[in-house]
């Protein structure tokens, strides 16, 4: 028995344990935003409507195989992608029809944003199923290998290397999913959980390259590398802080050619897309994490709490890696509550992938902050 007391002392000791040193009082604050939470998490629905509209969620999440799929049986957003795709394949500029593709299909290509950017089309015509199927698996276990060595070299991350990288294969598993390989988030999300993980002060040129990978898949990846550029400020290391700038920087220049070759083809008639602003709150949050990753595999008043403790699994792991995903999945998940349609659930799939690690490190955060909220941590 004592020494089973003198383990927990060392635990509640241990420094990469954030919550074990707290004050009762901010502990019992965010205790109680914990609870408040997990209750409305359990309660929130998962999708919202949109102008009295409900969601296009069931469409989107069905897992059948594309072979034997007609284009009408096949999600909307999806079979438009695999016909970009297949025109690029048989030699057709980009910018020659994609305005036109969008426009039969009733698809606003004003702004400019709502017409995505061609990488992952070219890439994908370029290479072919099997390669993207090849390409997927390397990537699922890219990133197991990258969180394998990170868990290992972070503060107390030893104890918790195993679980958390069972759960970075889990949250990635989505990834090898060929039906969504059209998916432009579901690669950057995989690339920005690999970036992550190959990531560390002073040797960070390996994540900058794959971190640049992804924004060209999607812009939703810049909140990501601005987070990085001010971590690194944060840590006074001005030359890595340079290189994300430049990195925005360069993309700024790109998406701006992009958008001046669809602006030339747009003429008024061209109907503007409705507002990204929506205001979902917790539901826009919660849906997007949960119906673009495998927790839409359980019931929704399990799956949507479970979000709530991947960020406080994050938030307990005092470490580099603990402190960048605590702001990186608290930040997207504000983001998400204030913008997104309920048919936007998809961006979730952005960060959905590595989210999954914090659960590995609840064990310590949940009972460090009751503890130190009834005073004896």
């Amino acid at each position: 028995m004592g020494s089973d007391n003198a383990g927990l002392d060392q635990l509640k000791a241990a420094p990469w344990d954030r919550f074990a040193g707290w004050d009762r009082w901010p502990a019992r604050i965010l205790l109680l935003v914990v609870a408040a939470l997990l209750v409305l998490a359990a309660i929130a629905p998962l999708s919202a409507s949109l102008d009295g509209k409900p969601s296009e969620v069931p469409s989107l999440i069905g897992d059948g195989p594309p072979d034997g799929q007609t284009e009408s049986e096949r999600d909307e957003d999806l079979a438009f992608y695999d016909r970009v795709i297949e025109r690029i394949g048989h030699g057709e500029n980009y910018y020659d029809f994609i305005v036109e593709e969008q426009r039969a299909r009733d698809y606003p290509v004003r702004p400019g944003l709502a017409v995505r950017l061609p990488t992952l089309a070219w890439i994908h015509a370029s290479l072919g199923e099997p390669a993207m199927i090849a390409l997927a698996i390397a990537l699922l276990f890219a990133c197991i290998w990258a969180w394998w060595n990170r868990l290992g070299e972070e503060p107390g991350g030893v104890r918790f290397r195993l679980l958390g990288t069972a759960l970075m294969a889990m949250g990635g598993s989505l990834g090898l999913n060929r039906s969504f390989f059209v998916l432009h988030e579901l690669w950057a999300g995989m690339l920005i959980a690999l970036a992550f993980g190959l990531h560390r002060p002073g040797r960070w040129g390996a994540a900058l390259v794959v971190a640049a990978l992804a924004l060209a898949l999607r812009e939703l990846v810049l909140p990501f590398v601005l987070l990085m550029a001010a971590m690194a400020a944060w840590r006074k290391d001005w030359r890595e802080a340079t290189a994300w700038i430049m990195l925005v920087a360069v993309f700024a220049a790109i998406m701006a050619w992009h958008l001046s070759l669809i602006a030339v083809q747009e003429v008024p008639s061209d109907p503007v897309g409705p507002d990204w602003l929506v205001l979902r709150g917790l539901s826009g949050w919660l849906g997007n994490i949960v119906l673009s990753s495998n927790l839409r595999l359980l019931p929704h008043e399990l799956a949507s709490p479970v979000v709530i403790l991947m960020a406080l699994g994050w938030a307990g792991w005092k470490s580099s890696a603990g402190t960048t995903g605590t702001f990186l999945y608290l930040g997207y998940g504000l983001a998400f509550m204030l913008a997104g349609r309920a048919n936007n659930f998809y961006w979730g799939a952005v960060v959905a992938p590595a989210m999954f690690i914090g659960l590995a490190f609840l064990p310590m955060a949940l009972p460090s902050l009751v503890r130190a909220a009834r005073g004896n941590a």
